[in-house]
């Protein structure tokens, strides 16, 4: 988790209409779920020496992250488009897919040049609009522009894709930017509801408590605490260079909200409580994935939580 600085987005209309791009990949692995653990060992976290080299952004390394806002719900905003590479956007459930797609520029070209967020250049989160089929993805792109995120196997549904990311502008500043698209999982769907508000939850063992109120428009401290048959956990390692990571998706439609914790990493020690300053667009339910990781294992906690 970053540094506690809040990830959505403002969107103009699209350049173009895009969907999920979609093709049947093997034995690809998902960077996290909302009810399972995965390996950090997984696919999918980086790019090749080559792209890198290539989307490296020299000075801008050295700069304070850009601010998101918004709300991540259009596949345009700033001239930038998220546009997908081939394939249909409706996808065969219970199998693992790659998912191809671009970001172009206003004159439709496809970008090249992005700036670490949070020591990747891109990632992709994978929604349904129940709430429920949360994934986290580092997706890697190829010397034309052209990004690869790997999708474990979905569940029956509609969808949405996010690609956060943090490029430059026409004047050459930085600009961070959250981009979304709808897609459609082929099958049988059946809804979820979603869990009622709550103050903890359990994943792997763990319990993870909040702590804060959460005004809409107003920031928060939102303070999360981890324990281990109630003990507190102090071992929590570094993960994409902090030690938690916090997505929050609205009730209904949607909308995106990207939460930094404060503090920094040191070594691998950190909790058991972690804090985050917290500011919701909008009130309503919201659904937290704070992802965690010990002893090599990432950890995904998901909560709902209540905004006035």
């Amino acid at each position: 988790m970053h540094g506690f600085i809040k990830h959505a987005v403002r969107f103009p209309r699209g350049l173009r209409a895009a969907g999920l791009t979609v093709g049947l990949a093997a034995a690809l692995a998902a960077c996290g779920s909302a009810s399972t653990s995965a390996s950090t060992s997984s696919g999918m976290s980086g790019m090749t020496s080559s792209a890198t080299a290539s989307a490296s952004m020299g000075a801008m390394s050295g700069m304070a992250e850009p601010m998101y806002a918004g709300d991540g719900l259009s596949a345009t905003s700033s001239g930038f488009t998220l546009v997908p590479v081939s394939g249909s956007a409706s996808v065969p459930s219970g199998k693992a897919v790659a998912v191809r797609f671009e970001i172009t520029d206003s004159a439709g070209v496809a970008v090249t040049a992005f700036q670490d967020d949070q020591t990747k250049l891109m990632h992709f989160y994978v929604v349904r609009s129940d709430l429920a089929g949360f994934q986290h993805v580092h997706p890697v792109m190829a010397s034309d522009g052209t990004w690869s995120a790997n999708l474990a196997a979905l569940e029956p549904g509609t969808y949405r894709e996010y690609a956060s990311f943090i490029t430059k502008n026409g004047g050459g500043a930085a600009i961070a930017l959250v981009l979304s698209e709808q897609f459609t999982v082929a099958g049988a769907a059946t809804s979820a509801a979603l869990p009622a508000a709550s103050s903890s939850t359990q994943v792997d063992g763990y319990s993870v408590t909040l702590s804060g109120g959460l005004m809409a428009g107003m920031e928060h401290t939102l303070t999360a605490t981890v324990t281990e048959n109630g003990a507190p956990v102090t071992d929590l390692q570094p993960y994409l260079d902090a030690y938690a990571h916090l997505t929050a998706f609205h009730q209904g439609d949607l909308a995106f909200a990207h939460l930094h914790p404060q503090g920094a990493v040191n070594g691998d020690h950190g909790g058991p409580t972690l804090a985050f300053d917290a500011q919701m667009a909008k009130s309503g339910s919201y659904r937290l994935f704070l992802q965690f990781q010990t002893g090599g294992v990432l950890h995904t906690a998901a909560i709902t939580v209540h905004v006035g």
